[in-house]
Formats: C-alpha cells, structure tokens, sequence
C-alpha cells in the first residue's frame, strides 16, 4: 500500500504541474494575441504618397475674359496603405487638385466612395489631363506676374494636392487624408526647343493626422 500510495502521489503532482503548465502557456498565448491585436489595430499609420513621374508638356495663360490656364499634365502617383493588417476604404472619393501659386486650376477624382485597399497595397494612379481654359480667377495679377516669371525660366512650381476620408478595418473613427505634392517641372524657354527632362521623385507631404486617425 505504501508503494501505491507512493506512485499515485507522484502521478498526480505531475498532473498538477502538466496543468499548471498548460495554464501558463495559454496566459502567454493570450497576452501574445492581446499584443498581435493592439499592434494591428490599435494604431493607424498614415498612407504613403508619392509622385514617381510627371511630365508638362504645356502651360499657358489663355486668351478668355477671366484668368485661366492652358495646360497638359500627366504624372503617375503612388499611394501606399502601410497598415500590416488593415485595409483602407474611401468614404468620400479620393482627389488631385492642380494648383498654381496656390490656386486651384483644375481636379481629378482618383478613386471614388467605396473604393478598397488592403493591407501593405500599393496603387498607382496614371493621370494625364489637359484644358484649353482651366478657369484659375484666384491667379489675379500677383499670380499673372509670377507666371511670367517662371515662364522665362520654362521651369514651373506647380502643386498637387491629394485629399479624401477613409475608414480602416476594426475601426470607428473615420480619417481624413491631406497631401500635398510640390513639384518642379521644366517646360523648353520660348522660342527653344523641348529637352528631354528626368523627372525626380516626390515625396507628398502629409498634414498632421487627427485624433485616433
């Protein structure tokens, strides 16, 4: 008997310490999956956005009663969700304004409501655009000057601004997105003829993120 006794007394000290090891992983297993989640979705990180190639072939001031521009722009920008786990969707439709000296002459829808993008995807927009008279009345004559000024260099600051509201998986607050992509592009002086131009990639400067976004 004492033997017996002996042997079930150990079995049953090892079945405690199986059980108590099995408890421990499953605390730890539950902590690692506490800390995979808020890692996944407890912080949104911001979209990358780049223009990765641009090209102008014309900007001009047209002959119309108000102030506008005659131009022909395309470029290529790319738009990264850098969440590892969540995916993005528009609730509003992504856009590009065209600015010159800070005002607006033309826009371009992107992608429209509704519009998904996983985890770690990269889209690239291929835009090419183009107006005889793209209405620009905020130009005035300050901005008429400096036209003239950088059309004597054929090097022209023209700006790009993405913006839209998207929503991330597992989460309620809805984010705004506000970018803004400055760019040198080179026109051939009057009266000289077109050169070939390598174009620089840009990096969109992103505006401070809301709270919880």
């Amino acid at each position: 008997m004492g033997v017996f006794d002996d042997g079930c007394g150990e079995c049953c000290s090892s079945w405690k310490d199986f059980c108590w090891c099995l408890l421990c992983i499953a605390i730890l297993l539950a902590i690692a999956l506490i800390v995979v989640l808020v890692v996944a979705f407890g912080f949104v990180v911001q979209p990358s956005i780049t223009v990765d190639d641009a090209s102008l072939t014309r900007l001009a001031l047209a002959a119309t009663p108000t102030t506008a521009l005659a131009y022909n722009l395309s470029l290529a920008l790319t738009f990264r969700n850098r969440n590892w786990a969540m995916s993005m969707k528009n609730v509003e439709p992504l856009e590009a304004a065209y600015r010159f000296d800070g005002q607006q002459f033309d826009r371009i829808q992107l992608a429209d409501k509704g519009a998904k993008q996983g985890p770690k995807k990269t889209v690239v927009y291929r835009l090419s655009s183009g107006s005889d008279a793209a209405a620009a009345p905020g130009l005035g004559n300050a901005g008429v000057a400096e036209f003239k000024k950088e059309n004597a260099t054929g090097t022209f600051e023209v700006e790009v601004g993405v913006t839209g509201k998207v929503s991330y998986t597992a989460r309620i607050t809805k984010c705004k997105i506000e970018a803004t992509c400055k760019l040198k592009l080179q026109l051939a002086p009057p009266g000289q003829e077109p050169v070939a131009v390598v174009f620089q990639k840009v990096k969109c400067k992103l505006a401070k993120a809301e709270k919880n976004c």
